[in-house]
C-alpha cells in the first residue's frame, strides 16, 4: 500500500513537472532536466514494485541503477545543448558546415553512449535477477513506456483542447 502511495506521489510530481515545462515557466533546460529526473525516479519506484525485489536485491541493485540513470541524465543534458546548438547552426546564414558536422558527431556520440548505458543496465539486471524477475522486467519495460506514451498523449490533448471555462451561476 505504501509503495502505491509513493508511486502516486511520484506520478503527480512528474505531471506537475510536465505541466510546468509545457507552460514554459522558468528555464526550459531546467524543466526538462527535472522532468527527466522525476521520470527516472518514478521508473525506479515502479520497477521495484513490479519486480518484487527482496531487500538484499534492492540494496544491491539500486546504487548501480541510480548511477547509470544519473550518467544517462548527464549525457542527455549535454546532448540537449548540442541539439539546441545544431538547430541554431542550420538556421544561420551562411551555413557553417564544419561546425554542423561537429555537432552531428557530438549528438550521435551521445546517443551511442546512452545506448551503451542502457545495455550496461540490462546486463547488470540480467546477472542479478531471477528468471521470473527477468520476465517481469521485460513486461515492465513494455508497460512503463506504454504508460509514458499514453501520458504524453493525454498531455498533448489537454494542451490542444483546454477544458471549457466554468459556467458562472447567476445569483
Amino acid at each position: 500500500m505504501r509503495a502505491k502511495h509513493i508511486c502516486l506521489i511520484m506520478a503527480f510530481l512528474v505531471f506537475l513537472s510536465a505541466a510546468a515545462f509545457g507552460q514554459g515557466q522558468g528555464n526550459g533546460m531546467q524543466n526538462r532536466q527535472r522532468v527527466r529526473e522525476n521520470l527516472a525516479t518514478l521508473r525506479l519506484l515502479r520497477l521495484t514494485q513490479a519486480l518484487d525485489l527482496s531487500e538484499e536485491q534492492a540494496a544491491k541493485i539500486f546504487p548501480t541503477v541510480n548511477k547509470i540513470e544519473k550518467d544517462k541524465l548527464r549525457i542527455q543534458r549535454d546532448m540537449s545543448v548540442d541539439i539546441r546548438d545544431l538547430r541554431q547552426l542550420v538556421q544561420d546564414d551562411p551555413l557553417k558546415e564544419a561546425e554542423i558536422m561537429a555537432k552531428i558527431k557530438s549528438v550521435k556520440d551521445a546517443q551511442r553512449l546512452i545506448r551503451q548505458k542502457d545495455d550496461e543496465l540490462e546486463a547488470y539486471l540480467e546477472n542479478n535477477l531471477t528468471t521470473v524477475q527477468k520476465a517481469k522486467h521485460v513486461l515492465f519495460q513494455i508497460e512503463f513506456f506504454r504508460f509514458l506514451e499514453q501520458s504524453l498523449d493525454r498531455g498533448r490533448q489537454m494542451r490542444n483542447n483546454p477544458p471549457p471555462a466554468p459556467i458562472k451561476k447567476d445569483k
